[in-house]
């Protein structure tokens, strides 16, 4: 059993070309326009910036410290989101696993609000991915007990919908009992979803959580293949179950965690990607993952590109388009396994 087919490789391929597509028409999109020379010339190092014009100067900061890490941030949120989702769908066994639906990313957000209420993230900055990833972890880890003896798809849904609603009455909670309104409405604004006014340091913050819990899933993955069998089959095939689950936990909460601090609560497409990517690249954990972290890197970058452009003079939140976007294709996937789902 090879971890990448012809297949999978084809669409991993696809999938980096498009996301370099759009990673150029990111860096050009947005309410100030820029010709390509300018983005270019931004991107190149400047030997002398004092023969650059205030324009010039202008023109070049939108690009290096506005456009440049928003586009990369979106990269590596939509990498962390769409292979989480994935490493959940393979270690729940159950293709409706992601992490907004099942309370994971409302449980990171508690986490981070609580933080913040508390006066940590003041104290020193690192409280924050900390509680979030702290949040998400605790949430995944309460999931996996609820549903250990192969639970059924409403099941976990409504598991999911119990944990979300408990993380986001707290969350409201905290919200109500905060002494400062200035603080409730970044709250609130920010448990929305958005990658606008993100700055290398929030890159910064997030990407060796990220990194580091993407590298656990994508090890993980032969493990999650084997466990598609049943955990009888994956422990008679030497697959340590606890370390497994264990290791998914702690992968996806560094992931969603982390995530969820720098941007707020972006949904669905831990679940959109990986339904889009299972019928070209398989239904093995080992081949998804991956795909799924490029498919997540593209759908969130697009979706951050089109957050700048759907309404002149103003800018949608990005956890709304991706709720636009997730709810309705969530709604038909409940559709289609009604009879699964005894609906």
């Amino acid at each position: 059993m090879t971890g990448f087919e012809p297949g999978a490789k084809l669409v991993n391929l696809v999938l980096l070309g498009l996301l370099t597509v759009l990673l150029i028409l990111s860096l050009n999109t947005g309410p100030v326009a820029l010709g390509w020379q300018t983005v270019l010339a931004a991107l190149s190092p400047v030997s002398d910036p004092a023969e650059l014009s205030a324009a010039q100067l202008r023109e070049y900061s939108i690009v290096t410290s506005v456009r440049l890490p928003r586009t990369l941030l979106a990269l590596l949120v939509g990498a962390a989101l769409g292979g989480a989702g994935a490493a959940l769908q393979g270690l729940l066994r159950n293709p409706l696993a992601e992490p907004g639906l099942l309370g994971v990313s409302a449980s990171a957000a508690l986490g981070a609000v609580l933080c913040l209420y508390f006066g940590l993230a003041y104290q020193n900055v690192w409280w924050l991915p900390v509680c979030a990833m702290g949040g998400a972890a605790l949430a995944t880890l309460l999931l996996q007990l609820l549903l250990k003896r192969n639970a059924s798809p409403l099941s976990l849904i409504l598991a999911g919908v119990a944990l979300s609603s408990l993380a986001a009455a707290l969350t409201s909670l905290a919200i109500n009992l905060s002494p400062d309104p200035h603080d409730v409405q970044d709250i609130v604004l920010w448990l929305l979803g958005s990658l606008n006014g993100r700055s290398f340091e929030d890159l910064y913050l997030c990407l060796p959580f990220v990194a580091v819990g993407l590298i656990l899933l994508l090890l993980c993955g032969r493990a999650l293949d084997a466990l598609t069998l049943g955990e009888d089959e994956a422990a008679s095939l030497g697959v340590g179950l606890s370390a497994l689950y264990l290791q998914v936990v702690i992968g996806a909460a560094l992931c969603v965690g982390s995530t969820v601090a720098v941007t707020g609560t972006i949904g669905f497409v831990g679940l959109v990607v990986p339904h889009l990517l299972r019928p070209l690249v398989g239904a093995r954990p080992s081949r998804l993952i991956l795909s799924s972290m490029l498919g997540g890197a593209v759908l969130l970058l697009l979706a951050d590109m089109l957050t700048r452009v759907l309404i002149q003079g103003s800018e949608i939140m990005l956890g709304v388009v991706t709720a636009l976007i997730g709810a309705p294709f969530f709604f038909l996937l409940v559709l289609r396994n009604s009879r699964e789902l005894n609906l």
